[in-house]
């Protein structure tokens, strides 16, 4: 392979997305944790499987950063998940020194990759890596609009009982429970749901998408999503990988787009070679306005969270 990804963190996200993108042949992959034995071990299963699965990626497991040197992309899953009963920002204190170690010696060994942040609470910790590479905003960007949406698509899905492929889903605002999902901008082969099904039955599945996670938290009761979130990275990381831009709901840093000044917020990015190349920005209602605004508020706390833990 002519490209190289990492992956930090071997635990469920991590593994999932390092299988993912040596399945699709994207690149060469090398997966980190702290944990000795566990990515090497890891990265070898994964590698025994490629004869049967058909790739030629070669993974590598490490419990050091050297082994990362020169990735084009990396995707930071590291951080303890959460269980049931909490929310996505009791992690924030354990997480953000995690991520911002992390970060220093990804940056030590490949200044130019683009980071994909996949850690919760999510748009806080791409504050975190913001501020900890020292790399320009189109460069750090949180995988979580693509996962709220995946959610929202195959909820409409079921609720229609049409192909998945056929469905369209949009997610504005922070990765939480005020994430905005936008209801005119959703489709079924091009038709609104808005004139498939009625309001009430829409309003539940909104719902539904901004306790996604949790739901998944509370059957397991033992850990959290990762065959979803590791396929939305890795969807993020073809897209810039093969220069797709395509259009993505993700994290980004605004810097007035939507009236939002200085935070990650989940918007509409063409996402290339570059990373964030471009900012779509569509005219909102004002009640989608109203409720991005609420969503920016909190993501705004969070950071305010961060300057007093530094």
């Amino acid at each position: 392979m002519d490209k190289k990804v990492t992956v930090v963190g071997a635990g469920n996200v991590g593994a999932t997305a390092a299988q993912r993108l040596a399945e699709k042949e994207l690149c060469d992959v090398v997966l980190v944790d702290i944990v000795e034995g566990v990515p090497q071990g890891k990265s070898l299963d994964l590698m025994e499987a490629a004869p049967i699965e058909k790739h030629d990626a070669k993974l590598t497991g490490s419990n050091s950063y050297e082994a990362t040197a020169n990735s084009d992309i990396v995707i930071i899953t590291a951080g303890i998940p959460r269980k049931p009963g909490m929310s996505r920002d009791d992690l924030i204190s354990t997480n953000a020194g995690i991520i911002k170690s992390v970060t220093q010696q990804i940056v030590k060994y490949s200044p130019n990759a683009i980071l994909i942040i996949v850690s919760n609470p999510l748009d806080a910790m791409c504050h975190v890596a913001l501020e900890a590479s020292g790399f320009p905003k189109n460069r750090v960007i949180g995988m979580a609009g693509v996962l709220d949406s995946a959610r929202f698509r195959a909820f409409i899905a079921m609720e229609l009982n049409v192909s998945v492929e056929n469905t369209h889903a949009f997610v504005l605002g922070g990765h939480g429970d005020t994430m905005v999902p936008l209801p005119r901008f959703s489709t079924v082969a091009g038709i609104p749901i808005t004139e498939l099904m009625p309001k009430e039955r829409i309003d539940a599945l909104v719902d539904r998408t901004a306790n996604g996670g949790a739901e998944i938290v509370g059957l397991l009761k033992t850990g959290s999503a990762y065959y979803a979130p590791a396929s939305a990275a890795v969807e993020m990381a073809e897209s810039i990988l093969k220069d797709k831009k395509k259009i993505l709901p993700c994290a980004a840093y605004l810097q007035g787009e939507y009236g939002i000044n200085d935070l990650f917020i989940g918007v509409p990015v063409k996402l290339g070679k570059d990373g964030v190349e471009q900012v779509i920005e569509i005219t909102l209602t004002n009640d989608e306005k109203t409720a991005l605004d609420k969503s920016a508020a909190a993501v705004q706390g969070l950071k305010d969270v961060l300057a007093k833990l530094a």
